[in-house]
């Protein structure tokens, strides 16, 4: 189980079931009854496309990362997609009973790009495009019927996703100083767009003044804790470098996640978010996100 746990990512999933939450509380409709489901659809995604990354890179892993389940051999390559199959059909599956429809109608084209992105457009010019489009649609995905809503919030973790992407892909040789500082600007982007997009204030969720306060503690949070790793990549945009600002980058999903909620008035909502960071840097002692 542990070699399936590394081979997911499996701790990295607590930075995704926000996404939905986020997409929620931007379109103002509640993750109430069984769209609780729609995280847990999500997480099932996020785990689909990490095993389907494995395998897909498992020749080249074999040379850079020798280390992980498929050239270990501690996970075959079958069996690596496999479980991305059945994840992929988990993440459906939960996306159709949680959300219905409307839920279904984002879950599948989410599905396709996630695919298309870990079998084609990785490595390509396109490939930071396919992977923020994945995390848009997984906001939309929460949105339910009022996608339209929630366009600007999934334009946040999207744009913040296309930085990352491309950033992470010198986790190995390093990368050039224009790519770490372009990943920088999206990050600013993304906490400006986040904090400040979209003025609804649904009821039963929190007053003006906490609203304000919490939007800006959690934007605050999100851009220091991934704009100084991205930062000191850019200084020095070394492997060791790049690989720190990449995990500050997925672990910064969740403030971002927060900051989206609490702006749109879901300020219990992005507090409990916000309190499985904490979790999820420690896992990541134990199973690297990266």
């Amino acid at each position: 189980m542990s070699a399936y746990a590394e081979l997911v990512r499996a701790p990295a999933a607590l930075t995704v079931v926000g996404d939905t939450v986020a997409g929620a509380a931007a379109s103002g409709t509640p993750l109430r009854g069984r769209r609780r489901l729609l995280p847990l659809a999500s997480a099932a995604f996020y785990w689909a496309g990490m095993a389907l990354n494995d395998w897909a890179d498992r020749d080249l892993d074999a040379v850079e990362r020798p280390e992980r389940p498929i050239p270990s051999g501690r996970v075959s390559a079958t069996a690596a997609l496999t479980t991305g199959a059945g994840l992929t059909a988990a993440g459906l599956a939960l996306a159709r009973i949680g959300g219905g429809a409307h839920a279904w109608r984002t879950a599948v084209p989410l599905a396709a790009c996630l695919w298309a992105y870990d079998t084609t457009l990785k490595g390509t010019a396109l490939g930071p495009v396919g992977m923020a489009a994945c995390r848009a649609l997984d906001v939309l995905m929460g949105a339910s019927g009022r996608e339209r809503a929630a366009l600007a919030a999934a334009g946040a973790l999207g744009v913040h996703t296309f930085g990352v992407t491309a950033l992470s892909a010198g986790e190995v040789h390093g990368t050039e100083a224009r790519t770490a500082g372009g990943a920088l600007a999206a990050t600013v982007t993304s906490a400006a767009s986040a904090a400040l997009a979209g003025r609804r204030r649904p009821a039963g969720s929190g007053g003006g003044r906490l609203r304000r306060a919490a939007t800006a503690v959690f934007a605050g949070t999100y851009a220091s804790s991934v704009g100084s790793a991205q930062y000191a990549a850019l200084r020095e945009p070394s492997a060791q470098r790049v690989r720190e600002a990449t995990k500050a980058g997925i672990h910064g999903m969740v403030p971002l996640q927060a900051t989206i909620a609490a702006r749109h008035g879901a300020v219990r909502a992005a507090t409990l978010l916000v309190t499985v960071l904490p979790l999820a840097r420690r896992l990541a002692r134990r199973v690297s996100p990266t």
